[in-house]
């Protein structure tokens, strides 16, 4: 199964105000703490099927993780489902490595 991944460098630094699409980040609590894009929706990977109603459907839906191996995982199994997304390509390390702001847990920005 074939998932489309894009680019940190195509992506906006800050996703509040995007209305067309929506990033999920999927990495755990304390990786979350530790450093996320603005405006990224956090559910961990474990949650999503619990909490799959939370997420917009009309918009182009994003996943992002530390490397990309849970948002392809978690990608296959929501096209099995007849939903679509892209992974974010290196995840958080490439976005950060890209020098892209991120938030703290406390939402300030690094």
């Amino acid at each position: 199964m074939d998932i489309e991944q894009v680019d940190v460098t195509g992506l906006p630094d800050d996703f509040t105000d995007v209305a067309d699409r929506v990033l999920l980040d999927v990495r755990e609590d304390d990786e979350w703490d530790a450093g996320h894009v603005r405006g990224a929706v956090h559910i961990p990977l474990d949650d999503v099927p619990a909490r799959f109603d939370e997420l917009d459907l009309d918009a182009d839906l994003l996943v992002v993780c530390r490397t990309s191996g849970r948002s392809i995982r978690l990608l296959q199994y929501l096209a099995m489902r007849g939903v679509d997304g892209a992974c974010v390509r290196g995840g958080m390390v490439a976005w950060e490595a890209a020098g892209k702001p991120i938030e703290t847990g406390r939402g300030q920005p690094t």
